[in-house]
This record gives structure tokens, C-alpha cells and sequence, in this order.
């Protein structure tokens, strides 16, 4: 996938070639939010493209896409909806050697040794942030985010508190996101699992993911900043939040983030790689070397987002 790592950086290089002198709510850092949002009236749209590759074996590749478009209701709330849809790729990925689907594909179950590779249409989101507090008049800034997802089989909802402390003329900027995304999937039967299990009947699978995240960006020059992330992932078996045996997942991530902006256009792109701290206490053979590599957990991510601002508001 060497072809996808140079399309990234092309793709973010002509964003910022052509980009006519983004501001509002321009992502700071690819995977946590800020406080900022669009002025009231302000319009823009969004492109993300999200790589996940590389699991413990085999061959994985998972591309993730969200086409998204927001809109300003007043200066502290922003609304926003979005299609996501993705493509994936495996072949003997799974810890034990299998070819295994990602989460976003379980309710397809490739042959064990099998070549799987899918185009899906994974649902629609809407998306609302309500800014509490402005990092730019208050001490902190603290933003309230809420986005629920509807799909074939899938219903998500995700709750977020962000917060934003800006230093050195707004030029230095600090995040911290805390999420609790409880989800629910309608699986089919798995035809090859054992006779009896629950596996082998439909069932419904319910699961809550748990993220911490810290990260910070700095303007080093006018319209460009570089940024570093931490996140922590935990998913967890139903809502089971202070039960560590039901943790089904517990891994890291960090990574730069380089992100461009100018009076309409945006672009950030991030790295992030998995730390070898992970631990699964429900599954722990899915922990190969510190990596976990479960179903909805890989060793690299990659994140374009590349937007235009088209009008409304004052800036």
C-alpha cells in the first residue's frame, strides 16, 4: 500500500498549493476535536480519508471515508451530517492466522483462509457541538459533542466532551477529548462457527468504546502548525464500564499531525501507530507482541481531512 501513503501526501499537497488565502472550526489535529466551530451562518464541507492497516499476520488494509457538510446555527453550535462508507481488504489477518473482517464489516464472515475485500455503504451520521465556554474569553474551553449513527444493522451513539486551552497568542493550542460510544450490531449467523455457540445463531452484540485523548499544535508559520496526539482506546463488552474482565480491548495510539489553512480551504493529515502497551483481559490472545490486534485495531492510521469554507457568518 505504498500507493496510498504517496496519494495522502500528494492529495494534502495540492490542497495547500491551490488553496486560496480555512478558518472557524478547521481541524487542528486529525482524530481529536477542538472547541472551534463555524461562525453563525458559515458553511463548509468536509472530505475525510482514514488508511488502517496492518495487523499481527497477513495483509489488512481498511479505508474509511465520511463526506461530510456543516453548518453555524449560532457561534457556540454547529450541526453537521455526513455519509460514511468504506472499503476493506484482508487475507490471513487474524491473530490465529484466520482472515478476519473489521468491525465495521462483522456481519460478513470470510472463510478462513479466504481473500476478503468489500466495498460497504456503512450509514449516515448527524453531528451537533455545543461550545459552552470560548478558549478565547473563558480560562478553558469546553465543547459538548453528540453524533449518532444509523446503518444497516448498526446504531451507534457518540457523546464527547471536549476542552481547548490556547497559549502564546492562540499560536499554542491544547486539547483534551474524553468519549463513551455505546453500539449496537444485529449480526447474522456465522456459518462456520461451532454447532451451539452463540456465534453460530443471530444475535445482537453490544459494546461500549471508551476513549481518552490529549493532544497539542503549534503555528509555526502563517497558515501552517504541526501537531502531536495520545489516545487511549478501550472497548468494553455491553455496558460493563468498571468491570476490567469484560475489557475487550485497551490499546494506544500516538502520532504528528501537519495541517494547512487558509481563508477557505484546509487540509491536516495524521500518522498514528499503535504503542506495544496493549491488553485484552476477555480475548488476550488477540495481544501479539503488546499489539492488539482485534477487530476494530490495527498498528497504522492514516487521516486526510481536506474541507472548503464557502460563506455565511463573519469571520
Amino acid at each position: 500500500m505504498h500507493w496510498l501513503s504517496k496519494g495522502l501526501l500528494i492529495a494534502f499537497a495540492l490542497a495547500a498549493s491551490f488553496a486560496a488565502p480555512a478558518e472557524a472550526d478547521e481541524p487542528l489535529l486529525g482524530f481529536l476535536y477542538t472547541t472551534d466551530l463555524l461562525p453563525k451562518g458559515g458553511m463548509e464541507v468536509e472530505q475525510w480519508l482514514t488508511w488502517r492497516h496492518a495487523k499481527a499476520h497477513g495483509s489488512f488494509n481498511l479505508l474509511e471515508n465520511r463526506s461530510e457538510f456543516s453548518y453555524g446555527v449560532t457561534d457556540s453550535l454547529q450541526l453537521s451530517g455526513y455519509l460514511i462508507y468504506d472499503w476493506t481488504q484482508a487475507h490471513h489477518n487474524g491473530p490465529d492466522g484466520s482472515t478476519t473482517a473489521p468491525e465495521q464489516f462483522s456481519d460478513f464472515f470470510p472463510a478462513p483462509g479466504s481473500y476478503f475485500n468489500k466495498w460497504k455503504f456503512i450509514g449516515v451520521a448527524g453531528e451537533a457541538i455545543w461550545r459552552v465556554q470560548s478558549p478565547y474569553t473563558d480560562p478553558v474551553g469546553i465543547a459538548l459533542y453528540a453524533e449518532p449513527t444509523i446503518g444497516n444493522r448498526f446504531q451507534e451513539l457518540e457523546l464527547k466532551a471536549i476542552f481547548q486551552k490556547n497559549f502564546l497568542d492562540d499560536r499554542l493550542v491544547l486539547i483534551g477529548n474524553i468519549t463513551w460510544a455505546p453500539e449496537v450490531r444485529h449480526l447474522p449467523a456465522n456459518p462456520f462457527a461451532a454447532p451451539g455457540s452463540v456465534d453460530a445463531s443471530r444475535n445482537v452484540n453490544v459494546e461500549t468504546d471508551v476513549n481518552f485523548g490529549i493532544g497539542a499544535s503549534y503555528r509555526f508559520a502563517p497558515n501552517w502548525s504541526v501537531g502531536v496526539e495520545l489516545q487511549n482506546e478501550r472497548e468494553i463488552n455491553q455496558w460493563a464500564l468498571f468491570a476490567r474482565s469484560q475489557w475487550m480491548g485497551n490499546a494506544y495510539y500516538t502520532g504528528p499531525t501537519i495541517h494547512y489553512a487558509n481563508d477557505h480551504f484546509f487540509a491536516t493529515l495524521t500518522w498514528w501507530q499503535q504503542l506495544p502497551w496493549a491488553n485484552n483481559y476477555m480475548d488476550p490472545g488477540v495481544v501479539v507482541h503488546g499489539y492488539d490486534g482485534d477487530v476494530d485495531f490495527e498498528r497504522t492510521r492514516v487521516r486526510l481531512k481536506v474541507g472548503y469554507y464557502f460563506g455565511g457568518g463573519d469571520q
